[in-house]
């Protein structure tokens, strides 16, 4: 069976880590200089590179020779680490293992020494899932833990955490990866197994992952199998089931135009093509704040990022708005985004959302 792309490109060292240079810096000065802390919590959105940071970390301070803060992957101690039978570094899904008597399993077996390293290591992922007697079981092993004892808690949702853990543990939080790194990584890791792309095609792929590696890598997988050995922009566009920018500008302009039946003919195009109603309201948001941005931002184009034929589009229509209309139309559709997954007719709550708009006095005022 073959491995997912996320999988197979999973980084092992530190270097092969995208998007988190500060806290990838800050883990190797902490290997440098022998400063081993005992509990860590690695905080950012999914597929951000927490639990990969995390299981190079326990590699890294366990390896007998480190290359450049990372572990080498050929000593003993690495080669031991990497059996399914390792009892050094334990991983938990608090997220199906979240009650206190796993915990308290943990507490008794932290008491041991490592078999092969220096350090036990214990990479707790989902942190957040645990119940309150969780919690405190744990907070006892935080508090007063043994010398050969790291914790990693990795957590999406870290505001769910009690005061009492947060204060205990080094902080790392991660940021979404920029489309930039991410077009990088699809490109490289498409000429590594021998496949085409068109360069539009990638930058689709990235900015579908909305800075998730992993999702980025996840929807990359489906590409492939769906275009094979030749990635085209178009195809992208057809398995995503998103609407490329044309026709979200289309319907922008249908709306600001005040054409009803402009509104309704566009919106039957994107019906007929079999595009994801879900995702297009979500552009049609994003949409919309780009206008604002461009209304109210001296340095627009650099902020959003996107292609000068398109952006000059955009202005256009910004000069057509008022601030007030954008707002008001970046509300709508970001409410009908839920709303759309349970929908008995998603076409009509689209229609009457995109109609509403166009009935409105949005017209920019002289």
């Amino acid at each position: 069976m073959q491995l997912a792309l996320y999988r197979r490109f999973r980084p092992k060292t530190f270097d092969e880590v995208i998007g988190q240079d500060h806290i990838v810096a800050a883990l190797k000065n902490q290997i440098a200089s022998n400063n081993i802390g005992h509990a860590y919590l690695f905080t950012g959105t999914r597929g951000t590179g927490k639990t990969t940071c995390a299981k190079i970390f326990a590699k890294a301070i366990n390896c007998l020779n480190p290359i450049n803060c990372s572990p080498c992957g050929k000593c003993e101690v690495c080669t031991a680490l990497e059996a399914s039978n390792n009892v050094d570094i334990l991983e938990l899904d608090a997220a199906s293992n979240n009650g206190v008597d796993e915990i308290r399993e943990i507490r008794e077996k932290v008491k041991y020494p490592p078999i092969h390293g220096r350090y036990k290591v214990y990479i707790i992922d989902e942190v957040h899932m645990l119940t309150d007697s969780a919690f405190n079981a744990l907070l006892k092993t935080l508090e007063e833990p043994p010398e050969h004892a790291v914790f990693i808690l990795a957590t999406t949702e870290v505001y769910k955490l009690p005061a009492t853990i947060l204060s205990r543990c080094m902080r790392f939080d991660f940021r979404l990866v920029s489309k930039e790194d991410l077009i990088n990584q699809v490109m490289k890791i498409f000429d590594e197994i021998g496949v085409k792309y068109e360069d539009k095609a990638v930058e689709a792929i990235a900015i579908s992952g909305e800075g998730s590696v992993r999702d980025t890598l996840s929807v990359a997988d489906c590409v492939v199998a769906f275009c094979g050995k030749n990635v085209t922009y178009d195809k992208v566009v057809e398995i995503l089931g998103s609407n490329d920018r044309e026709s979200v500008i289309k319907l922008s302009k249908n709306i600001l135009n005040k054409d009803l039946g402009g509104v309704l003919e566009t919106i039957n195009d994107i019906c007929l093509s079999g595009k994801n109603l879900i995702a297009f309201a979500k552009e049609m948001t994003t949409h919309f704040k780009d206008l604002l941005v461009i209304k109210n931002c001296n340095n627009a184009s650099k902020i959003l990022d996107i292609p000068q034929d398109i952006y000059e589009k955009y202005l256009v229509l910004a000069q057509k708005v008022d601030v007030e209309a954008l707002i008001n139309f970046m509300q709508k559709f970001s409410e009908i985004e839920s709303e759309l997954k349970y929908a008995l007719s998603p076409r009509t709550l689209i229609e009457l959302v995109s109609l509403e708009c166009a009935s409105a006095n949005n017209q920019k005022k002289n």
